[in-house]
């Protein structure tokens, strides 16, 4: 149903804009006299006025529909049947409802529910209608008003350039409105996490442990929140992966620059560059599949016991996937520098190499630094490669030849299964999310600073 409304309403977008280009047209032709703006925006003010107060319309609708039925239906039940109930129970009630309205039934369902399922069905329909019936009602009244509106004098691009600004500022006000919303959530569940572990215990403690029980009568361990373990390991694993990626990487930018034959670049850069493309999950089968085994045959060649899952097979896969990243940013600021300042450096007496170190790197430092600072905020945000190679299990150790986890494996682990919100084992990932965005926050000032400082320098 909302893909045909959607097809409805660009159908109509496409129509308004012919209608309008086709009546700035002929009202031009009519009079005998120049247009203020060329018909093509005409039409696409017409196309504005369609398309963007509909689908407003159905996203809002769309937003809210279901709050609405939702309080419909629990209104719709008997007193005696809601009352009571707190909040999960009743949410658990009217999921069931839902279910049994999709057809999900399983066994024979309460009078009560299926009588229930029949009224959300009918609100569901009825709002579904109702929403094509408002949809298409405004995106023809606002076909009808727009079109009116065209004439000779009218300023058609100074609206469209209006329009355009408003859409522009409006996905900038987005943006900062979703990263202002991660932020709020983030330190809102942080500091509920906060209140049932101290952020000392969090911060300096040395085992994590986090199984509490979830539910009366289980026996579980005590539980332990202190992070460091899952810190150290983070950090273990992207310095594994940058010392992989970041000397690799940048060879191959000053080779790809400054050595290779326009042909040979052609062919290699695609190639390098399609190792951003493979899925994490990929790199990860490489990794459990053939790097560990080669690791530990490889140790047991020379006595050296290596784990089955270690931080080093992961690093250094990790670093291989990081790569193309160190390596494009390494290019385009290499290929950046001004051809005067070789130049310059050659009429001086100066070797290639000296050239390259002496001129060149210093000079595309802030765009090799940002992309090294990108390759490490991607290493540190990495789940699929660790929880494959590395394992899930926080151990408080620096040799990379044994198991260690990382933050987002941590993340990930704690929030599957059906712990309640208000459990501080599921409240520890967003402590941890916290400490991981300020982490990427604290990387992406540095390269801001680096950029800044370096840039100045040599513009």
């Amino acid at each position: 149903m909302l893909s045909y409304v959607f097809l409805a309403l660009l159908l109509l977008v496409l129509t308004g804009f012919f209608l309008g280009r086709r009546k700035a047209t002929g009202v031009a032709a009519s009079e005998d006299t120049r247009l203020h703006s060329l018909a093509g925006y005409h039409g696409w003010f017409v196309a504005a006025w369609i398309g963007i107060p509909s689908f407003l319309l159905v996203l809002l609708w769309l937003l809210f529909q279901g709050t609405v039925i939702d309080w419909l239906l629990v209104g719709s039940l008997p007193p005696e049947r809601v009352e009571g109930l707190d909040k999960g129970r009743l949410a658990l009630l009217v999921s069931e409802i839902k279910s049994v309205a999709a057809g999900n039934v399983f066994g024979k369902p309460d009078e009560l529910v299926l009588a229930a399922a029949e009224r959300y069905n009918a609100w569901l329909a009825i709002a579904r209608a109702a929403m094509v019936a408002f949809a298409i009602s405004l995106a023809l009244a606002a076909l009808v008003l727009a079109r009116s509106r065209i004439s000779t004098q009218f300023r058609a691009r100074n609206n469209v350039e209006t329009i355009m600004s408003g859409l522009m500022i409006a996905c900038s006000l987005i943006a900062i409105l979703t990263t202002l919303g991660i932020v709020i959530s983030l330190l809102y569940e942080s500091l509920r996490f906060f209140d049932r572990v101290s952020p000392i215990e969090f911060l300096t403690g040395l085992n994590w442990e986090p199984q509490i029980p979830i539910r009366e009568g289980q026996v579980t361990a005590g539980g332990a929140f202190g992070a460091i373990p899952v810190f150290v390991g983070t950090l273990l694993i992207a310095v594994i992966a940058m010392a992989v990626a970041t000397p690799i990487g940048l060879l191959a930018a000053v080779y790809l620059t400054e050595y290779a034959t326009s042909k040979f670049r052609a062919i290699i850069k695609p190639v390098l560059e399609i190792l951003a493309g493979i899925p994490t999950v990929v790199y990860g089968f490489f990794a459990v599949l053939t790097v560990a085994p080669a690791m530990r045959n490889f140790g047991q060649f020379v006595g050296v016991d290596i784990a089955p899952n270690s931080a080093f097979a992961a690093g250094a896969v990790m670093g291989i996937m990081l790569i193309p990243f160190i390596s494009s940013f390494s290019d385009d600021a290499i290929s950046a520098v001004p051809q005067s300042l070789r130049d310059g450096s050659y009429g001086l007496g100066a070797t290639k190499g000296e050239t390259i170190t002496k001129v060149l790197l210093p000079a595309a430092l802030p765009g090799i630094m940002g992309g090294i600072l990108l390759a490490a905020s991607r290493a540190i945000g990495e789940t699929m490669i660790v929880v494959m190679a590395a394992g899930i299990i926080a151990s408080l150790t620096l040799n990379p030849l044994e198991p260690v986890t990382t933050v987002t494996v941590q993340i990930v682990t704690l929030l599957i299964g059906d712990t309640e919100f208000d459990n501080p084992k599921t409240l520890a990932a967003f402590a941890l999310g916290l400490v991981l965005f300020l982490v990427t926050l604290l990387l992406n000032i540095i390269a801001l600073r680096i950029v800044q400082k370096y840039r100045e320098q040599y513009d």
